[in-house]
């Protein structure tokens, strides 16, 4: 019960609520004094001695029963327990007919196994489960690991194993037992995935320093990121902005002389017998031009914000921005920026696209970027996609991208995922990658800010 108390403690301080040595340990003696029997006893004895503000309440509240209740791993059966020799072969033969992946999770089904602990370390890995520390992505984390595992082909296989084992003359009890065997174990296979994204959450929680006022935000994943963090970090943007702007103004300014111009100033100089008095240079002083496009689906909402915040007042020192938005379809939100403060503008934006359990769907949305507004691509335009490059399985667009990025001046991406989960799983950022001129990994807004402030550079 210790531990348990000083992991509770970390990640509530991990979490911004202010607790100090002092307050730890009055918890511990209120504990001991009052016992940890009584429910409800022990809450309250915690709450009184740890929580100070009114607001830090509701996240105790909520962190309380994840730290407090014993998860039992789910129960699962052994589905082929009732089947005759005769079954069990048509079974075996049967499952043989599938590919590798799929039938070791049939038998898993069959069988009544759980998810190892190596199996189960491979997914955390795979989906970089130490980067998520906000509980509100558990379900989210949790379908990106069933989808990992084709959870979605698994359903099918169970109904084409049906029907298979129907054809070979199963006995239909046997066969209806059997179903529903696999299928509770299949459901017990997804609720040991959700407590297990829920305690490597819990885990990130316990293991992550408490965030420091400014510069600690700023380098928090955006995974990481409350609705209270995400108010002070719209205050920090304009203080990056200010500081974008000012780099890429001197930039400009001392490009104004451009380069020496060798056969001009030959020409220039005929009268002076070639002896260069009147110097002629090339003009570099082309303000950039760009077409962004952003995901603001659920897990790259405050990412893509934030991008369209920094480049929204960064305006006067680029020739055009044009943006566009996705989840499922393309929106064109230029004009939101145009009469509206940034805040006002986004805020409208987000309203028109909520979030929500969408199939994010980029390969659409470049369809319809192509058929719409190629036109505002050309050599002078940098062409930049904010997103995580997972498209659910869809068509991913990569003939559009690549037509794009031979008009365009340079094409770039921005990812906030770890390299390492590229290209796992439904994303296909591995093969973007390949037909995108630079890509950034951008995890925070420090990241992102260093990511627009390089491709701006050129």
């Amino acid at each position: 019960m210790d531990q348990r108390m000083v992991e509770f403690i970390a990640a509530l301080r991990s979490s911004g609520v202010r607790i100090s040595l002092a307050e730890s340990a009055d918890a511990f003696q209120a504990v001991e004094a009052m016992g940890a029997m009584d429910r409800e006893i022990f809450r309250t004895s915690l709450r009184a001695t740890l929580i100070k503000e009114q607001h830090d309440q509701a996240l105790f509240e909520k962190l309380f029963p994840l730290f407090f209740q014993v998860n039992q791993p789910p129960p699962m059966h052994n589905g082929a327990g009732q089947l005759t020799a005769k079954e069990a072969h048509m079974l075996a033969q049967a499952l043989r007919q599938m590919n590798q992946a799929l039938r070791q999770m049939m038998e898993k089904l069959v069988n009544g196994e759980p998810l190892n602990s190596q199996e189960l370390r491979t997914l955390d890995q795979m989906m970089g489960s130490d980067q998520y520390t906000d509980l509100r992505y558990q379900r989210y984390l949790a379908r990106q690991m069933e989808k990992a595992l084709n959870f979605q082909e698994v359903k099918d296989a169970l109904k084409e194993l049906a029907e298979t084992l129907n054809k070979m003359g199963m006995d239909s009890q046997h066969l209806k037992d059997l179903m529903k065997a696999m299928q509770a174990n299949h459901e017990a296979l997804q609720e040991q995935i959700r407590q297990h994204s829920g305690e490597a959450i819990l885990r990130n929680l316990v293991e992550q320093q408490p965030p420091t006022p400014q510069n600690g935000l700023l380098n928090r994943p955006f995974q990481a990121y409350s609705e209270n963090d995400m108010a002070q970090i719209r205050k920090e943007v304009s203080r990056l902005a200010a500081a974008l702007r000012t780099r890429l103004a001197l930039r400009l300014r001392r490009s104004r002389t451009g380069q020496l111009d060798f056969k001009s100033t030959l020409r220039a100089n005929l009268k002076h017998g070639f002896v260069p008095i009147e110097l002629r240079r090339r003009n570099h002083t082309l303000k950039p031009k760009l077409v962004v496009v952003c995901d603001i689906s659920t897990s790259m909402r405050y990412c893509s914000e934030l991008m369209l915040s920094l480049l929204h007042a960064i305006q006067d020192q680029i020739s055009k921005t044009s943006a566009f938005t996705f989840i499922d379809h393309l929106e064109y939100v230029s004009p939101y920026f145009e009469h509206n403060l940034p805040q006002r503008a986004i805020e409208e934006v987000l309203r028109r696209m909520p979030g929500g359990y969408y199939n994010t769907d980029l390969g659409f949305s470049l369809f319809c970027f192509s058929e719409k507004f190629m036109d505002m691509v050309d050599h002078r335009t940098t062409f930049i996609v904010v997103g995580d490059g997972r498209n659910n399985y869809n068509d991913p667009g990569l003939a559009v991208l690549k037509n794009i990025s031979r008009r365009a001046r340079a094409t770039i991406w921005l990812n906030p995922e770890p390299v390492m989960m590229w290209g796992t799983g439904d994303s296909d950022m591995g093969r973007y990658a390949e037909v995108v001129d630079h890509t950034f990994q951008v995890s925070n807004l420090n990241q992102l800010a260093a990511a627009i402030d390089q491709l701006l550079v050129h």
